[in-house]
């Protein structure tokens, strides 16, 4: 994973460098320091889905060229095996799979989404991010606690919810065991997702 997280720190700064982006107008969009930034930058801390969604969307880049490090070419459809997915691990403990990742110029990002069950996370706050767009989120097994904004509800199995996430939003599986959910990530009407 080491490995792995300095690819894409490597990937990040140099997208930056090449653009001449400042490392405040970064640590801004991402909403962090800027020396948390740099850290995520030289590789020192693994980083948020949102983060990397947001870094991807202002150099103009699929998501896929940060993390796998090459751009999807797939133009009329794409098959994704069981299994097969682009695995992401970029929220505690969560782990997505890119459903969708060798399609060119997608207009939505759809994920497999394991959510282990963690009694400390259940019982605590959510944390909360947002980015432009929308999403649907779809429970396949399990049960998830989501909050958005100042709104939280329990979601079981067969349930779904659709919202603009650009409200804060997060959530943890709850009810002692893991959460499978499928979450689709519906780009804004610009194209972006930051």
């Amino acid at each position: 994973m080491d490995d792995k997280i300095q690819g894409i720190a490597q990937r990040i700064r140099g997208m930056r460098e090449d653009l001449e982006i400042s490392v405040a107008e970064m640590a801004k969009l991402l909403e962090t320091s800027e020396s948390e930034y740099l850290e995520y930058e030289s590789g020192k801390r693994d980083f948020p889905f949102t983060f990397l969604y947001k870094a991807a969307s202002r150099f103009g880049l699929d998501i896929s060229d940060l993390i796998a490090g090459s751009s999807p070419r797939l133009t009329v459809y794409t098959h994704v095996k069981k299994g097969r997915g682009l695995p992401i691990e970029r929220r505690k403990g969560f782990k997505y799979h890119s459903l969708a990742y060798l399609f060119k110029n997608r207009l939505a990002e759809p994920f497999l989404v394991e959510a282990p069950y963690d009694e400390k996370a259940d019982k605590g706050e959510i944390l909360l991010s947002s980015h432009k767009g929308q999403e649907f989120d779809h429970i396949l097994s399990g049960s998830l606690r989501v909050r958005i904004d100042d709104h939280e509800f329990i979601m079981n199995e067969g349930d779904s919810v659709y919202y603009d996430s650009s409200n804060k939003h997060g959530m943890v599986a709850t009810g002692g065991r893991d959460c499978t959910f499928l979450a689709i990530v519906i780009k804004d009407f610009d194209g972006r997702m930051d």
